[in-house]
């Protein structure tokens, strides 16, 4: 997991360092807005932000607005103020959670554990030994991925995000000519389900008889 930590104070940095990299995070840390914000636009991998509030270039609230809320990155802030209005400003532009100094290392350490946990559960659907990642748009059967064509994966992705419901064989229709413009008919959604079917290699497309298909969660 990677972490960014845009925060000016040294001691606080090398604290961190040592805690995140103990329990097998990976930390990058930023001093100055503008740093971290050239660092964002070249790493898309990065699964939390902790920002603190008071930087020399600017506050984390703006730079979280701008640059971090965008790209669905959870965040914490961090702050020396303990102000109820700055806390509440926090959490209502959208932060997860609000942390004030002195802080323990331990503390931040659960409160991005139980963050990551619930952002992991919701991103990651789970099915038999299939796993969709419904942010990156991935399919996977245990660890190996699921190479699909941008139309077989954009049904994929419908089906899961229906889980446990059936998607109709007319709506598909609809969806697949809003997706690519061109006519289709029922016997094309047929073999779009072979080949995705083969593909997966596990049963978890199931055949609601002359309606749709549908995907259970266990």
């Amino acid at each position: 997991m990677n972490i960014l930590l845009v925060e000016d104070n040294e001691a606080i940095i090398k604290g961190l360092i040592y805690a995140f990299e103990k329990n097998n995070y990976t930390l990058f840390y930023k001093t100055r807005i503008k740093d971290a914000k050239d660092f964002l636009l070249e790493n898309s991998e990065i699964d939390l932000a902790i920002l603190d509030v008071n930087l020399p270039d600017g506050n984390g609230f703006d730079f979280f607005k701008d640059y971090v809320k965008n790209k669905n990155i959870p965040a914490i802030f961090l702050t020396v103020r303990d102000d109820e209005d700055d806390i509440v400003k926090g959490l209502n532009i959208g932060a997860e959670d609000y942390l004030t100094k002195p802080f323990s290392a331990k503390e931040l350490l659960a409160r991005v554990n139980k963050i990551l946990l619930r952002y992991k559960k919701q991103s990651i659907i789970k099915i038999q030994d299939i796993s969709y990642d419904t942010e990156k748009m991935e399919l996977f059967r245990g660890q190996d991925k699921i190479e699909l064509s941008a139309l077989e994966l954009k049904i994929v992705n419908y089906l899961f995000s229906n889980v446990n419901r059936v998607v109709s064989r007319n709506i598909l229709l609809d969806k697949v000519w809003e997706w690519t413009g061109n006519y289709v008919d029922d016997h094309t959604i047929t073999v779009y389900f072979k080949r995705i079917r083969t593909k997966i290699g596990t049963d978890i497309i199931k055949t609601v008889k002359g309606i749709g298909y549908r995907i259970d969660e266990e």
